[in-house]
């Protein structure tokens, strides 16, 4: 073997391949710079009153945001776009999980774009408590709904402050209307308080319930059903149907003994299969008879202005919830309060009053 080969490898480097002129340094940096630069407020409000939905979009991560700089730029652009908002109908939308609810608002949503409407969805997805993160599986679940033109589709994380709702969706909601659209769909969780926040900030709510799952006495017993609007079994089809029309003979009977609304509405009970594509008519005419209703009574706008009252004051309790828990004295001393908790030298009341004594006194 001679000295060449000797050091001769099969294991060596090829030159690679030549970069096109395209990926050069100072291209990627240029539209690395053209992407970077954040619109201005003044842009995003122009561009959303005009029904730009990549604006929309845009304005509505502003909104949940945690960012300091973001939020004084999502105000601004709230505060710009709230003289062309509330010219909507808001619909809140609860049930179960697997009750069927992301089939019967693409069904719900297709035919009120099929009547020249603007739907925007507000899903509401589960967070969880361990990891804090969410399926956000709503885009995916509504393939027609989210390729119609004239919907928009916003996935969101429920996250841990009253049922996952709260000021960010309110605030959507206003950006959702000055955008243009007509029909706002508000999808809750289907758990915890989430429904009795949901209730807060929409015009209609509607519960969706199964037939034969063995909920229909529980349900009645539930505060819900005081909330409902109206009340509509879905999957109402095949061998299904006898069951679906049983409870809602059950369902019709048991809101006769509730007390009359403020609304002068009597909640109505009906079946659907979204699935089918079948009774979704039925609950459009439901929810605009309520709307004629109340608009001629004129509890429509007061409910509204209720609402609002409500969210001035839950906000305040937020802001002073958060402002409370980031002081940093506050954050030392809850530790010690904490582990005179553990020890049982001190009670959780006693230990709550001490803090914000402590507070007050500083």
């Amino acid at each position: 073997m001679t000295k060449a080969n000797k050091h001769k490898s099969a294991l060596h480097e090829k030159e690679g391949v030549s970069q096109p002129e395209i990926t050069n340094s100072k291209t990627i940096s240029k539209l690395k710079g053209k992407r970077e630069i954040q619109p201005s407020a003044q842009n995003l409000i122009a561009k959303i009153l005009k029904g730009d939905i990549t604006a929309l979009s845009r304005a509505i991560t502003l909104v949940e945001s945690k960012n300091p700089k973001h939020l004084e730029k999502a105000n601004t652009i709230i505060n710009d776009c709230l003289p062309k908002a509330n010219q909507s109908i808001r619909i809140g939308i609860t049930g179960v999980p697997g009750v069927g609810k992301s089939t019967f608002i693409e069904a719900f949503g297709k035919h009120l774009t099929g009547l020249g409407k603007k739907v925007a969805v507000l899903a509401i997805d589960p967070s969880s408590t361990i990891t804090k993160g969410s399926i956000l599986g709503d885009k995916t679940r509504m393939e027609d709904l989210v390729k119609d033109k004239n919907a928009f589709i916003r996935p969101s994380a429920s996250g841990d402050s009253l049922g996952g709702v709260a000021r960010k969706t309110r605030e959507t909601i206003i950006l959702c209307e000055a955008a243009g659209f007509d029909t706002i769909i508000i999808e809750t969780v289907g758990v915890g308080q989430s429904e009795t926040a949901v209730h807060s900030m929409v015009d209609f709510f509607l519960l969706l319930k199964l037939a034969g799952a063995g909920d229909e006495l529980q349900g009645i017993k539930r505060g819900i059903i005081e909330m409902a609007d109206a009340i509509v079994i879905n999957k109402a089809d095949g061998d299904n149907m006898k069951r679906a029309k049983l409870a809602q003979k059950e369902f019709n009977k048991a809101l006769h003994f509730y007390p009359e609304k403020e609304s002068q509405w009597q909640p109505k009970v009906s079946t659907c299969s979204a699935l089918q594509n079948e009774g979704i008519t039925n609950v459009w005419k439901m929810i605009l008879e309520y709307q004629s209703l109340t608009k001629q009574n004129e509890y429509f706008e007061l409910k509204r202005k209720e609402q609002n009252k409500f969210w001035l004051l839950q906000t305040i309790e937020e802001q002073l919830k958060s402002d409370f828990f980031k002081r940093s004295e506050i954050k030392k001393e809850l530790q010690h309060q904490l582990q005179l908790i553990e020890l049982n030298k001190v009670t959780p009341f006693a230990a709550a009053d001490y803090l914000l004594h402590f507070l007050n006194s500083k």
